[in-house]
């Protein structure tokens, strides 16, 4: 909806600028699109007298003419027939933008002679299309800006244009006068009256309606009138002005009228050349289907059953509430008219434009809804203005139909309203607001006016007056606490967990996925899913039947498609849940990353490898850590089958007890995956993590030992079978209190050793609390390592 500042101002009395008009219809709700203010693109321009105007010594066409500017005196070349002395001019200075040509105008010489400016034509100032001279100004005062005397002098030359969006619910606004109401509302300025003058009935009219029973719910009333003995032709230079400056083509005095009330007062209008209208009868029925008719676009379209046709005698002339047609259209002969001012139904006028896919200014109001009360008075309005302009006498009113009954009344809670607003609006105030948006208060019932479709409830009144209080006045209130004191944490020790979990993930260099949680069978079935426990009754699609049993096929899914689009090297994660059964309560969270390809871009200096198994444990860890699980843990053997049997590790606290799994993925599950390998991953179970004994949000002081730690190296043969992690978890069984750590330091083969031999060299670390270790207590802690490994592995020492 596009509108110009002193077409807003005919209907309201205000003195409020454009900027703050523009401001508060956003306010409103009425969010305002663009302000078009040709002002400010004329305000470098300043006004300037020529003194002197002489012949250019080398171009007969060039005028060297002395300027009076604001700036001093100064010599400016132009070209301009009109160029002479004594004019009054608008200026241009160097720095200055010129729109009409798009150039800054610099100082600079043409034919060897210095021009400090320029002076413009209409033109080039965007003003109009006249460029055959440069602008001569009847009055003016040197360096004046030109802007303010084109304001004082010319206003409708720099009208500013605003445009705004409507919402569907809002057809009222489509309108000037409506867009009036709200800002006088709000107390913008003062709503004018609308006053209006009939025109007396010269003769009775000559053309009768009829309305057919199928229509009149769509099309309850119409209105006419024949004016006989008009002058069409171009409209008056304000008309058109107007028309202009919100992007309409004025056409000819006689539609321009239609234009100009349907954006003024909302009241879409039709104008028949009433010597074409065929016999004397105009007839609104609804269609059989495969009338057609030639619009005033020239297009013709065909009639689908249930649309509202206005016909003749000789067959369809107009789309009811959506368009008119070529036949009856008005020309410059046209010298009787017939107007026409009729309702029709919002959603049968919507599916007509949609099905025939018309878009005018007509289907747009109509199927928001437009006032039909104001029906007969919008077809007045427009009668006077044709005789006041085009001459002529106007008959009386051909009416058929009756205008619908929409009245409606809402209670109106000032309490509530306060509540659910959140702010004080004393009762008088919402009872003065909706007044002045045309409700009629009648004890607590708030009558609602003809023209607001879309005010339906008490809630609809609870809008009205709170988006005219403005609800940028909201000030914001704490919350009332439950309980005195600290509050209580809101998230849960397992969302504070997760969320832990996410931010150490990400602190580690992964990205985050979030992944279906359906997935196809074959890749649930991959890893120990995909039966009929977790089958979807309904499914998406037939890759989206099952619940997914963990988070890897989603994150490998996620792999395949970034290495078929050339990245190669992925670090994933998500966090999320998984399903082990149909039930609400077999499901599980998750924590799962992957990483696939090197650990980094090639360089120079070879320090890129690929990704390996400790990658994913020594990341594990560090998110386990986070999360608060406990430092001491085991690795052992034994995950699903999805996993390399001889490439991962179980993260547990005892044989029951799994915290997570890490390593490479079996092959097989990469093949079917599309991924190309080999591919790292880990999954963590957040919930499987003891929860603290203590519930201090503090962290436990740190416990260092003073004491001197002891180590001591063993080496041990055993059958080359022998996985060094058994080795490993063996001696670190030998005494939990004292060993703090056991790692492996070396590995070696062939020799002495025998063949089916190899020799596992391992570092044990001791460290003591409460005293310094002896010798004899540092021998008996060895002798249990060597008795714990014997036991467990078959290892002997080493000679």
């Amino acid at each position: 909806m596009k509108f110009t500042l002193s077409w807003l101002r005919d209907h309201l009395e205000t003195d409020a600028d454009v900027n703050e008009i523009a401001e508060t219809l956003t306010d409103l709700g009425l969010e305002v699109e663009e302000v078009s203010d040709p002002a400010a693109r004329l305000k470098d321009f300043t006004i300037g007298k020529v003194l002197a105007a002489e012949k250019h010594p080398d171009a007969d066409r060039l005028r060297v003419c002395r300027v009076a500017t604001d700036r001093g005196e100064k010599q400016i070349i132009c070209g301009a027939p009109n160029a002479r002395e004594g004019i009054t001019v608008v200026i241009a200075h160097p720095g200055t933008y010129v729109p009409g040509i798009d150039t800054t105008i610099q100082v600079g010489k043409i034919r060897g002679v210095e021009s400090h400016g320029m002076m413009c034509s209409e033109r080039e100032m965007e003003l109009s299309e006249e460029h055959d001279g440069i602008i001569e100004l009847p009055s003016g005062e040197i360096g004046e800006s030109f802007a303010d005397w084109l304001a004082a002098n010319e206003p409708d030359r720099i009208d500013p244009m605003i445009e705004i969006a409507v919402t569907p619910n809002r057809g009222d606004a489509l309108g000037v006068r409506g867009i009036a109401r709200d800002l006088a509302a709000r107390g913008i300025g003062t709503l004018k009256p609308l006053t209006l003058d009939p025109v007396p009935a010269r003769f009775p009219c000559p053309i009768s309606v009829t309305i057919e029973e199928g229509s009149r719910a769509v099309a309850p009333v119409f209105f006419g009138r024949l004016i006989r003995g008009v002058t069409n032709g171009p409209s008056p230079d304000w008309l058109q002005a107007r028309l202009k400056a919100i992007g309409l083509r004025p056409i000819s005095f006689l539609v321009d009228v239609t234009n100009f009330f349907t954006y003024d007062l909302n009241r879409p209008l039709h104008v028949f050349d009433a010597d074409t209208i065929t016999g004397s009868t105009l007839r609104l029925y609804p269609a059989e289907g495969g009338e057609r008719l030639v619009g005033i676009d020239e297009k013709e379209y065909v009639f689908q059953p249930g649309m509202t046709v206005i016909a003749d005698a000789e067959g369809p002339e107009s789309i009811g509430g959506v368009m008119g047609g070529l036949r009856t259209g008005c020309t410059d002969e046209t010298r009787n008219v017939f107007i026409e001012a009729a309702w029709f139904d919002p959603i049968r006028t919507a599916y007509t434009g949609r099905a025939l896919k018309i878009h005018s200014d007509a289907r747009y109001r109509f199927e928001r809804g437009i006032d039909p009360a104001f029906t007969p008075e919008g077809l007045e309005h427009a009668v006077r203005m044709i005789v006041d302009i085009a001459g002529g006498e106007a008959s009386e009113v051909v009416r058929a139909g009756e205008i619908p009954d929409h009245s409606r009344a809402y209670r109106l809670d000032t309490d509530r309203v306060q509540s659910l607003v959140g702010m004080a609006i004393p009762p008088e105030t919402q009872h003065a607001t909706l007044t002045a948006l045309g409700f009629r208060i009648d004890g607590d019932m708030a009558h609602v006016p003809s023209w607001r479709s879309d005010v339906q409830g008490s809630a609809d009144l609870v809008e009205e007056v709170a988006r005219i209080a403005s609800l940028t006045k909201l000030e914001g209130q704490p919350m009332r606490r439950l309980s005195p004191g600290v509050p209580r944490p809101v998230l849960t020790p397992m969302q504070v967990r997760v969320n832990t979990a996410r931010r150490s993930m990400a602190a580690l260099g992964y990205n985050e996925c979030i992944t279906y949680s359906f997935i196809d069978q074959r890749s649930a079935a991959l890893f120990g899913g995909g039966g009929d426990d977790t089958r979807l009754e309904n499914p998406i699609s037939s890759e989206m039947s099952h619940m997914r049993p963990a988070l890897l096929p989603g994150l490998l899914q996620a792999a395949a498609r970034n290495q078929a689009r050339g990245r190669m090297d992925l670090a994933l994660f998500e966090v999320g849940e998984a399903f082990h059964g149909g039930e609400p309560e077999e499901q599980h969270r998750l924590v799962s990353g992957l990483l696939v390809g090197r650990t980094g871009p090639k360089d120079v200096h070879g320090a890129t490898r690929p990704v390996d198994v400790f990658d994913v444990k020594a990341d594990a860890e560090a998110v386990l850590a986070a999360m608060g699980a406990p430092g001491k843990v085991q690795v052992l053997r034994g995950a699903a089958e999805w996993w390399h049997p001889g490439r991962h590790g179980m993260i547990c606290l005892g044989p029951k007890t799994v915290l997570g799994v890490f390593g490479e993925l079996h092959p097989r599950v990469l093949e079917a995956m599309d991924v190309k390998g080999p591919a790292m991953a880990f999954t963590l179970w957040p919930e499987a993590i003891p929860a603290k004994r203590s519930a201090s949000a503090t962290r436990a002081a740190l416990s260092i030992s003073d004491l001197q730690a002891v180590e001591r190296d063993f080496a041990f043969v055993v059958e080359s079978g022998v996985e060094a992690l058994d080795l490993v978890n063996a001696a670190a069984g030998a005494d939990k209190a004292l060993i703090e750590e056991v790692r492996v330091f070396d590995e070696f083969t062939g020799g002495d050793l025998g063949a089916g031999k190899k020799s596992l060299a391992i570092t044990v670390r001791l460290q003591p609390r409460e005293a310094t270790l002896k010798e004899a207590e540092i021998e008996a802690v060895s002798a249990k390592v060597v008795e714990k490994v014997a036991k467990a592995t078959g290892g002997v020492l080493r000679g």
